[in-house]
This record gives structure tokens, sequence and C-alpha cells, in this order.
């Protein structure tokens, strides 16, 4: 049995009861999406594939977004940047929807609204990749079976995050020129990140006790992909590491500049010597390439750099031919 009744002036509520099912209860704007819900709920009772919604129907977006935060998000080592998608995600309308009620058309339009707005592909791709993998943890975890994944359903923006720019002609002399006349670590840091493929928040975290200068090698325990990883030290690479202070603690860091310290000393010193497009991260690419022109094989430098697989490695590597002449006899 099954009943419909308007609710004040902009809601229907309606009710399925059938023997041997729990009571089925939802709202609606318009009694025409209640009059469907109740012909797919009967009919699915009478097919015997009947699934409870009745957790993923009381449980708003914003609810699972805290839930999410605090249960899946906390435990992640970019939990800062995660937590501000969340919180945008808190902050939009759909975040007052019951999550069983949103559907791919609910998030097109804004999908929309963002690429219109100006947001980058890449950053529209990770706000829906976070947001579904909220709806994945629900259905997984929280007991709603019958949950859809709805950004299944949308087609996202193509993201082409490679990038191929490396340094050019005196490029390198004129960084650490600049960063000379800037002065403090950021000449030295600029030199290590081309000699070890270090990425940014990897140097900045380096500690005295995972520096081995006698045997020339270095530890990184926490890395991006949460392998750790021990890299080979050039001549050049220990001839800019600072001195180790008096009676130094082994858990302190080899740097006094923090991750975003790093990029603000070297933007400063790139654009005093007016170098365009280039950015830090650019210096690991840059880096990796060069390890494949002195000759190493794949494995050995994604021992260095710590790319897992082959393909992330191919877009971290962009060989110049002039360097590849000599090879060929």
């Amino acid at each position: 049995m099954a009943s419909i009744a308007k609710r004040g002036d902009l809601q229907w509520r309606a009710r399925v009861r059938r023997r041997g099912f729990p009571v089925q209860t939802r709202t609606f704007e318009t009694k025409a999406r209640a009059e469907a819900w109740v012909r797919q709920v009967e009919g699915e009772m009478d097919r015997g594939v009947f699934v409870s919604r009745r957790q993923e129907e009381n449980t708003s977006l914003a609810e699972a977004l805290t839930r999410y935060q605090s249960e899946v998000t906390a435990k992640k080592k970019g939990f800062a940047e995660e937590t501000s998608v969340l919180t945008m995600w808190r902050a939009h309308p759909l975040a007052c929807h019951m999550i069983g009620t949103i559907r791919s058309q609910d998030l097109a339009p804004v999908r929309d609204q963002w690429l219109k707005q100006g947001f980058k592909s890449g950053t529209v791709v990770r706000r829906f990749a976070i947001l579904s993998h909220v709806f994945t943890i629900a259905r997984r975890e929280w007991g709603m079976a019958s949950l859809n994944n709805p950004i299944h359903d949308i087609r996202l923006p193509t993201v082409d995050n490679a990038r191929d720019r490396r340094l050019v002609g005196d490029e390198q002399e004129r960084l650490e020129a600049a960063a000379q006349v800037y002065g403090g670590e950021i000449g030295s840091i600029i030199t290590w990140a081309i000699e070890t493929a270090m990425r940014r928040s990897e140097i900045a975290k380096m500690r005295w006790g995972h520096l081995d200068r006698k045997a020339r090698v270095l530890l990184i325990p926490e890395t991006k992909n949460g392998t750790p990883r021990r890299i080979p030290l050039s001549p050049r690479a220990l001839a800019v590491l600072p001195s180790a202070p008096p009676g130094f603690d082994p858990a302190g860091v080899v740097w006094t500049l923090g991750v975003d310290a790093i990029s603000r000393a070297f933007c400063h010193v790139r654009d005093a010597v007016g170098i365009t497009e280039l950015r830090f991260h650019d210096l690991r690419h840059e880096a990796t390439s060069r390890l494949f022109e002195k000759g190493l094989n794949p494995m050995e430098v994604a021992a260095i750099t710590g790319h897992k697989t082959l393909q992330m490695l191919k877009r971290y590597t962009h060989l110049r031919a002039e360097d590849l002449v000599g090879r060929l006899g």
C-alpha cells in the first residue's frame, strides 16, 4: 500500500507499506517525482530486488562530507588540501540534499559553471574525484548498498598536466647567480634539486639523521607515493649541503626553508633574472632527464626519483636530441 500526502506548500511525502518489508518514506518537491519513486519501490519489491535506501535517503551530502573528513581524510598525507575541497563542497547548495537523491544532472551544471569561471581542468577533476570517493566509501563501508555514484555518469574535462620545460642555455647559471644576490639557502636548494631530482616537500623535510655523508646516500622515509627510498648523492650535491650544526639533533631539519618559503624564494630569484614559465617542480623534470642522459637505465632512474611506473617516469623525462648525439658514436 502506498500513500502520497502534501506537506506544506512545497513538499510531498510518499510512503510505501508492504508486508515483509520495512516502511519506506521519502519527501519530494513535486507530486510527480513522489509518484515515480513509489512505482520504482513497489516494482523492486514485486521483483524481489528491493534494497532499503533509508540511510542514503536520510543522510545529507554535508553529513557524508563531514564523516568522510573525520574517518578518511584525516588519515591522508594530503589532508590539508583535501579538507579545503570538502569545505568547498559543504558550502555548495547541493550539500543540503540527501546523498541518495543527487544525480548526474545535478552535478553537470556545477562542472560547467566552474569551467566557465576559469578553473583549470585539473582543479575541476580533483574536486569531483574527492566527491566520487565520498560516494564510494558511503556505498562500501557505511551501509548504503544501493547508492549510485553520479560522478561516473558525467563527462569530466581532459587534463593534460604534462610539461616539457627544461633549463635552456645559461638559465641554471643565471638562477644560481641571482640566488647568491638574494642570499640564504635558495641557491643551494636549487642546485640540490637539480642534482637529486627530489620533490620540494622532500627537500623541506630532510633530516640530519637521514644523511650519510660517508656513503653519499640520503634516506627519504616519507614520500608522496608512500614508499621510502634511498638516493645516491653526487659530489656537487654534497658540496652545497650546509654544515651540520655542533651537537646537531638527528631529527633536526637540514634546510630552514619550508615548502612555501622555497617556492617564494625561487619565484623571486627566477623573476629577478627574467626567466619565464619555469616552476620549481620543473627542476625535478630537469634532473630526471639528466639522469637518463648520463646513461642510467629506467630502473636506476626510478630508484632515484621514486616513480613507481614507467609511464609516470616518461612524463618526467624530456631528452634533448642534441645531448644524445654523442652516445650514437
